[in-house]
This record gives C-alpha cells, structure tokens and sequence, in this order.
C-alpha cells in the first residue's frame, strides 16, 4: 500500500478548542483523498494551557479532562473530542500517531530547594561556577487531577537539569546541573552535550523515570487505541532508552507500533547513527531533504537538481525514512525556519508523493493553506500567507494511488530538469511519467514501456497529450519552474 501521512496542525492552528471535532468531521474526506494516517498534535495539558501547541509539556495523563493551567480543554479541545476523533479515524480506515514529548516538563506546581552546578547554555562541558543553592521549579503535584490514572509525583530527583532559578530571576543563558546528576549520554554533541533542551529535564538514568514514562505510555495505547508514535525531539534524549521503551508498548499493545522520530539534523551519518542505534525499529524524519527542497526554492533556478537527493535518508535509507516538506518547526517565523518557498513545494511534493522511496508526510497548513501573525527574529510583528497546495496535492494523491506502482526509471541527468517513470504492476497496469524544472521549461524523453499509447498531464500546466512511439518512449513536457505528471489514459 502506498501508505500516506499526514501532520494534521501547524504552530498557529487557532487554539478555539475546535481542532478534535474537525477532525472527527473530515476523517472521510481525507481517507477519500488518499492519506492514511495522521499525526495528530501533543493531546496533553501543557503550561500555555489553552494557548500551548502541547510541547511546554504539564501533565501528560491530562487529555482535557481536568481544571489544570486555566482551562478543562486542550488548545484543541476535550478528552473526550480526542477520543471521538480517534475512533472515526479509525471508522474511516486511517491510522493515528501520536506526538510524545517525553523530554522535559514544565509549569510546576512548587519550587525545590537543591543544590546545582551553573553551566553556560551553549557550553555543557564547562561549569559557568561552584555548585549552588537554587530554587527550582520541579515540583509537579497536579491538585487538578488528584492522583486520577496516576499518582505519581515529580519531584527534583527525577530531573537531572533546569534553566531557571527563582532565588536569582534574573540570571538567564544558565543551565543548572542538579547535585548528584550528570547530564544524558548517547544524546546530540551540539554545545557540548545536548541532553538539556527545556524546562525541567526528565533524568532517563533515573529508573523511577523509566518506569513511569513507561506506565504513561501503555496507558495511552489503552486510552486512545493509537497506531504509534511520533518521538518528539530525540536528539536530547538518550538514545538507549527508546528499544526497551518500545519493547514494553509492543508487548503492552499486542501488534507493531508505527514510531518515527523526529531528530533534527541535516547531518545524515548522525541520523544513519540513531538509527542503527535503535536497531533498524524505527524510521526518522528526513531533514536533509527538507533543507535540499528550502535551498532549491531559494536558488533561481541554480541549484543542481541532480542532487536533489544527494545526502539524504531518503537515498540511504528509503525504509526507514519519513519525508516531509515543511512542519511545524520549520514554518515561517518559527524556531526552525527553513521555509520552502510556495513556487517549489509542487514540486516537493510530487518528488516525495510519486517516487518509490519513503513514507510521506503532507503538512496541513500546506493542504489547506494557513493565515497568522507573529513576531520575527527582527523584532517586528509580521503578517504570513500560506498558500494551499490542495488542488495538485489531491492530484498527486490519486496518481499514488492510481499509477505509482511497479518499478521505477530514473532520468536524474540534467542541471534543472528531472523526471522518472512509474511502470505499473498487475494491480496497477496503467504507467505514469513526472517531469519537474526549477528552470526554464523543456522536455525529457522516458521510457513508459507502453508503445504507441497517450498520455495526459493530471496537472493540466501542459494541456496537449503525449503519445509515445513505437519502443514505448515519450517525448514528456513541463512548463518553467514547474512539474507535469503524465498518466497514461
């Protein structure tokens, strides 16, 4: 099955508690389309309440059931929205991953009194002083929830880090090292060592820690009925607690767990290293491709597409790979911004919807388009339109379905035009040819194996037919800065 996902939020999604009922009402609709599973965002209460996308992470057992942080709801609803949004997923055919932010928490309900050594942010291998007195914010009671489906509490020991000492509000760029502790291993080496992101740091050492990340999980795969998840920032966790993490679901679950993480680095040999850590299990989002698509749709027409893939998961490990475009982070004005420009992302899309390699991920605010204002790196508050690509991406999800099948025939040969070719299987016996320019227009002769048989572009950017010889090749087109996806009628 040509199996599509799609990341149905985007930062700005409007935090009216509507989101979970909109899904429930479109599941039909998407599944008609052609996706079939969705990445649904953080369901859990976070320290923004209502206004938190879900990653400032408060109580991961609160789904929007309890008076916590201001609010009943989530920024997208209710628990019980959730659930109901779940279960027509489902009705619908669709699969449901779950995104899992299992680093840090944030939003305490008391400080502590501890001892910690001072560390610059950007420097975790040299301490910024001597061990210290602080007050920390590690205390997380939940009075809101009462010890409902857990009464576990966090307290400092099961933290090993935290960036905010309330006896010196003041005092900013420090991470403090709690007495006793060290930071994680098998984490990214950026700034030293990466174990500490956020808020307070969740200590994977500690096998308190382990044992009630582990409790919370089955008890989300017994609550919701999710298909797997989506591991939120990896790279600061270590890398040996996710096997036997993954183990206990599956045991717990009784079936496979779909689990991709997402480690954000446009370093391949590292993400090929996280992955052979966790023993083939899982896959990861393919960054270096997103930043490939960001520097071509910002070249003029200059960048090689031959390398388009160069580099990437998607090229050395096309079973273990989630493609993508865009996301949450990425998006403009966001922490991570490597926006794709709106020209390329037809183009993008066709290259991850159309080819055999990778599980693509669609982002919403893409399919539907998205309109938000928020504050700049500038300092200036800036208004952003995205479009919507709905119109080809529906296109492109029917020639998935429909024509890419059986093997494929690359024509990677030249600076600014490529193409492939679909051959079809017994299911699927019509062929299919995608050409793509970043430059100017032209044309590729591909072999389709279909000997004097027509063709049309689903796009409709080239409106006359093709019709291939008597070898079964084709003369296909594509207009500048364009692509053309040529089925066979």
């Amino acid at each position: 099955m040509n199996g599509v996902m799609m990341q149905y939020f985007h930062w700005y999604t409007p935090a009216d508690g509507t989101l979970w009922e909109e899904v429930a009402a479109r599941a039909a609709e998407l599944s008609s389309a052609g996706i079939t599973a969705l990445w649904l965002p953080p369901a859990y209460k976070g320290t923004g309440g209502v206004e938190d996308v879900g990653y400032g992470v408060y109580d991961l057992y609160d789904l929007g059931e309890f008076d916590q942080k201001g609010a009943i709801r989530t920024k997208y609803g209710t628990r019980a929205q959730y659930l109901a949004a779940v279960e027509a997923l489902h009705d619908a055919g669709l699969q449901v991953y779950a995104d899992t932010v299992l680093n840090h928490r944030m939003g305490a309900d008391a400080t502590e009194s501890v001892r910690a050594t001072p560390y610059p942010r950007d420097d975790r291998l040299r301490p910024r002083g001597d061990p210290r007195e602080i007050s920390a914010y590690t205390h997380f009671s939940f009075p809101g929830r009462r010890g409902q489906y857990s009464s576990f509490e966090w307290r400092a020991r099961h933290f090993d880090a935290v960036d905010h000492d309330a006896l010196r509000p003041d005092e900013k760029g420090t991470v403090y090292l709690l007495e006793g502790k060290r930071f994680d291993n098998e984490v990214a080496l950026e700034n030293g060592n990466f174990a500490y992101l956020m808020g307070a740091d969740l200590d994977f050492q500690s096998e308190e820690v382990r044992n009630e990340v582990t409790a919370w999980g089955q008890w989300y795969l017994d609550t919701t009925g999710a298909d797997g998840f989506r591991l939120d920032a990896v790279k600061h966790i270590s890398a040996w607690f996710f096997p036997e993490w993954l183990d206990a679901m599956e045991r717990h679950a009784g079936r496979d767990l779909f689990i991709v993480a997402e480690y954000w680095t446009g370093d391949t040999a590292t993400l090929r290293w996280y992955l052979d850590q966790l023993g083939g299990r899982i896959s990861a989002f393919d960054v270096p491709l997103h930043y490939r698509f960001h520097e071509a749709s910002r070249a003029n027409g200059n960048f090689d597409m031959r390398r388009l893939a160069e580099g990437t998961l998607l090229q050395e490990r096309p079973n273990q790979v989630v493609t993508f475009v865009e996301n949450h982070d990425s998006q403009p004005l966001q922490a991570l911004e490597s926006t794709v420009e709106p020209w390329f992302k037809p183009l993008a899309y066709t290259y991850i919807l159309l080819r055999q390699e990778g599980y693509p991920c669609i982002f919403l605010a893409d399919y539907d388009g998205a309109d938000y204002e928020d504050q700049g790196r500038d300092g200036q508050r800036h208004r952003i339109l995205m479009p919507s690509h709905r119109v080809l991406i529906d296109r492109f999800l029917a020639a998935r379905r429909d024509h890419a099948h059986g093997p494929q025939i690359d024509y990677i040969d030249h600076w600014n035009r490529i193409g492939w070719t679909r051959l079809g299987d017994d299911h699927h016996p019509q062929a299919m040819a995608v050409l793509m320019s970043d430059g100017d227009a032209g044309t590729k002769w591909m072999d389709v194996r279909r000997p004097n048989s027509p063709f049309h572009d689903i796009t409709g950017h080239v409106p006359e037919p093709v019709v291939t010889n008597q070898d079964g090749w084709g003369e296909f087109r594509c207009n500048g800065g364009s692509v053309s996806v040529w089925v066979q009628d």
